[in-house]
């Protein structure tokens, strides 16, 4: 009997520098894989012979490809498409996780699985970093741009071996995961690869372990045995926009008031259009944005007057809060209308 025609296949990308137990954390994961799902798994290491895939234990459930011998980020990258078409045709998977090399820079893989070509079928979930807290001493870690690129476009970060950490290394990884804006929706400290399987299924929940009393399953109370260890800090809701219908937040408090804005990651601005913009605005207002522009990526960032922009890894969605005392806000439906008319590109 045929399987359904693919459609939004759920996609989790797993980053994290070299050693730092990414292979451990998949292994966690496919522990607690549920019985219905089919998961295939990508693996790609930066040397030539292809040990990690060989890490994973054969099983009719789960299809694991290697791709060995450079970086899919880049030097694989029309590797990387043939080999998703073919897994996805041949093998039609119910969950896609993808392990990039340690020392690839994953937003290529971005760009392509929100490319035309899988535009349909695939429906990114996660970019989850994996952070070794007893390797953050090291300056080739942690001044390394690639190490410093995975944490800033994660939305969720695993502090892996924990147990073998001291609390000054723990509380160095939880404060340089908060180190970042937009905010990850959550850290978690790991030890043996154990993460909670209901953080990977259940993205657009609740938080589990506030479940009603009653209203729990399993995953609800494995995550509630862990709250202890998991911090939530996304405070956005997690649901995507849809391209031309961008999410809108208002706040007040302490005579100030706050705007903010989340699109859909397809929408592309026109750079100098938005600058332009953004630069008429009152002096004394406080800006800050990732965006997805003409020019790739970038973080804008204005305060005191003074305004930067600057290339960012973050690839999740283009955001934008302004933030000024009560009555020096411009009018919030004008300002939507006016950022709207700055995107040049959507589906």
């Amino acid at each position: 009997m045929n399987k359904a025609p693919l459609t939004a296949i759920p996609v989790h990308l797993i980053t994290g520098f070299l050693g730092a137990g990414k292979s451990t954390v998949i292994q966690g994961m496919l522990a607690q894989k549920p019985a219905a799902e089919r998961w295939a798994i990508l693996v790609n290491e930066f040397g030539q012979v292809g040990i990690d895939q060989a890490l994973f234990d054969e099983r009719d459930d789960v299809v694991v490809k290697g791709l060995p011998g450079g970086c899919l980020c880049c030097q694989l990258a029309f590797v990387l498409q043939a080999t998703l078409v073919n897994l996805l045709h041949r093998h039609r998977p119910d969950r896609l996780i993808i392990e990039p090399s340690g020392l690839g820079h994953p937003a290529g893989v971005l760009e392509l699985l929100r490319g035309e070509a899988f535009r349909e079928v695939l429906e990114l979930h996660h970019v989850i970093t994996v952070l070794d807290p007893t390797r953050l001493g090291e300056a080739r870690v942690n001044e390394h741009p690639t190490f410093r690129d995975q944490l800033e476009m994660a939305d969720g970060v695993v502090i892996a071996k924990a147990d073998l950490a001291t609390a000054e290394q723990l509380d160095a990884a939880h404060a340089l995961a908060r180190d970042h804006w937009p905010l990850r929706r959550w850290v978690i400290e790991v030890t043996h690869g154990a993460f909670p399987i209901a953080l990977l299924l259940q993205p657009h929940a609740e938080p589990a372990w506030q479940a009603r009393v009653g209203h729990e399953n399993t995953a609800h109370r494995q995550l509630r045995a862990q709250a202890s260890k998991v911090v939530m800090l996304e405070d956005w809701a997690p649901v995507m926009p849809q391209p031309g219908s961008p999410t809108f937040e208002q706040g007040a408090a302490l005579g100030y008031t706050t705007l903010g804005w989340r699109w859909s990651p397809y929408e592309v601005f026109d750079l100098d259009r938005l600058t332009l913009l953004l630069g008429s605005l009152p002096a004394g207002l406080r800006i800050k944005g990732v965006l997805h522009t003409d020019s790739s990526w970038v973080r804008y960032n204005r305060g005191g007057g003074a305004a930067c922009l600057e290339p960012s890894a973050w690839r999740q969605d283009s955001r934008l809060e302004v933030i000024g005392e009560d009555g020096t806000i411009p009018d919030a439906h004008w300002l939507a209308e006016a950022l709207q008319q700055c995107v040049i590109e959507q589906p």
